[in-house]
């Protein structure tokens, strides 16, 4: 087996791990790995889901007494806490490594939801609830960068985007268990308890994960992309090792496959810019369109789902909870059922496929529900099936800004697009709220639709076009790192990339 080796008089580090990381079989170190760390996305589901179906309890006196305006807030300032955080850790994820990261973020994270658990009583509390909510979502935000570069840096390439299409299809597994949590204590316990114990659910999960995760390694990748040779080698060896233990014996890396590279400087964000403008143009568009419309729609569609069942289907508010848990079953599904897709008929084609699918099946339950002929259920089975194809869409868009940007700025350029998401996403709920009014215009919300569906036509027509067909690369194949001097050797980029 061939080792890193330094080149005293250059600086220059020629090493095989990225070769021999891609070349390892699945095994039980990937599944800890993928568990550990795709907790992030059950976290952030479950607090979102938490926190719309425990708003009507906090405006009561017995619990916190805060007016609707202002639990209308809590939601705001928590997606304002995850800008923040992505930003700030995603650069810190690119300078410090990811293990360090994983771990500090989770602990943000539950400080800020435990802390959200003990807000005193009192309407005058509701600066100290809001503050926790923006420290909960910096935990959140800064889990996205670090957890996303660490398991594409640690994933083999062919299984990359399959696990990273179920690790971030997660998401809905957190939102039902957080709608059958609060379904339960807000039915069974008083106003005053049952929220504090629903916030406390997501914290005593981290505190297990936590311990599971300090047994995961640095990425190697990350390791030797910064110059630290010894300890990237001590990292491989250890997985290998691992991995062995229950394959077998691991087959030779041809030595061909070395890479030499310059360890990389610190690179800010507006060195980020550089990068992102000047050498992948179509590649920042490409990743910018799938965000940006998959977040409108998700969080037009998500956000006002309840008041669209309240208001234009008679449903009770206590009941929108069981209608919303088959919305999430499908959107947990498309992920699972069509992720392995993305690694065999590739990722151009099924990204393009998925959101244009959404689009064009939004555009016949608009019609649908502009004539009348849909009530509270088959609305549902309505979602149930355009999100089965949006949620898989939307997971890839994730998948696209993690894997098509050089290692170096990897966690930052994640943190950006997702910023940039979020920003257009809180757009769409906004929109939909105000078009949704009073219940009593079916069709300003009918336009909203069309509206939302153009959003996901226009990103599956950029990703037929601009996609970049990774499945089955290395990371280095696909994005050269910039420390890498020369190209990456076996280099099989898609012919037509205008950024290559």
């Amino acid at each position: 087996m061939a080792t890193t080796e330094q080149t005293a008089s250059s600086g220059t580090i020629r090493s095989l791990i990225p070769a021999r990381i891609d070349r390892l079989p699945w095994s039980r170190f990937h599944t800890r790995l993928v568990v550990a760390l795709g907790v992030a996305w059950i976290l952030d589901g479950l607090e979102i889901t938490i926190a719309s179906n425990v708003g009507p309890d906090l405006t009561q006196k017995a619990a916190l007494g805060l007016s609707a305006s202002s639990v209308a807030d809590i939601a705001t300032w928590y997606l304002i806490g995850e800008v923040i955080g992505a930003l700030f850790f995603g650069r810190l994820s690119d300078k410090l490594g990811r293990r360090n990261l994983f771990m500090v973020t989770l602990g943000v994270y539950l400080i800020g939801s435990g802390l959200t658990a003990v807000t005193p009583a009192g309407a005058k509390w509701f600066l100290f609830l809001y503050a926790t909510r923006v420290i909960a979502g910096m935990g959140i935000g800064g889990e996205y960068a670090a957890i996303n570069s660490a398991i594409d840096e640690m994933i083999p390439a062919r299984y990359r985007g399959q696990v990273d299409l179920s690790v971030n299809g997660t998401y809905w597994a957190g939102a039902i268990l957080g709608t059958i949590v609060t379904l339960y204590l807000l039915n069974n316990l008083a106003p005053d308890t049952s929220w504090r114990l629903a916030y406390a659910v997501g914290p005593a999960l981290a505190l297990i994960i936590i311990v599971v995760r300090r047994n995961l390694p640095e990425s190697p990748r990350w390791q030797i992309m910064h110059g630290h040779e010894q300890e990237a080698e001590a990292t491989i060896a250890e997985i290998e090792a691992d991995v062995s233990a229950t394959a077998g014996e691991l087959p030779p890396v041809p030595d061909d496959r070395a890479i030499e590279i310059t360890p990389a400087s610190s690179i800010g964000y507006l060195a980020l810019l550089r990068v992102l403008f000047s050498q992948y143009p179509s590649r920042s568009v490409l990743g910018a369109a799938l965000m940006i419309t998959q977040s409108f729609l998700y969080n037009a569609i998500f956000f006002t789902y309840g008041l669209v069942l309240e208001f234009f289907f008679n449903v009770k508010s206590t009941d929108t909870g069981y209608y919303f848990l088959a919305f999430a079953v499908g959107n947990l599904a498309g992920p699972l059922v069509l992720g392995r897709l993305f690694d065999t008929i590739g990722r151009r084609k099924m990204i393009a496929g998925t959101y244009l699918i959404a689009g064009i099946l939004l555009i016949i339950s608009a019609q649908l529900f502009k004539a009348g002929a849909l009530n509270a259920t088959t609305q549902t089975l309505c979602w149930v099936v355009i999100f089965f194809f949006a949620s898989a869409g939307a997971s890839a868009g994730y998948l696209t800004v993690s894997e098509i940007f050089p290692l170096e700025v990897r966690a930052k350029a994640i943190a950006v697009f997702f910023a940039i998401a979020q920003c257009f996403g809180s757009l769409g709920t906004h929109l939909y709220g105000h078009l949704i009014g009073t219940g009593k215009d079916p069709n300003a919300l009918y336009w909203g639709y069309l509206i939302g569906a153009g959003a996901m036509i226009l990103g599956g027509v950029v990703a037929a076009f601009l996609g970049v067909a990774a499945e089955g690369k290395s990371l280095e194949d696909v994005a050269r790192p910039l420390s890498v001097i020369g190209k990456p050797p076996q280099t099989i980029f898609r012919t037509g990339d205008p950024d290559i």
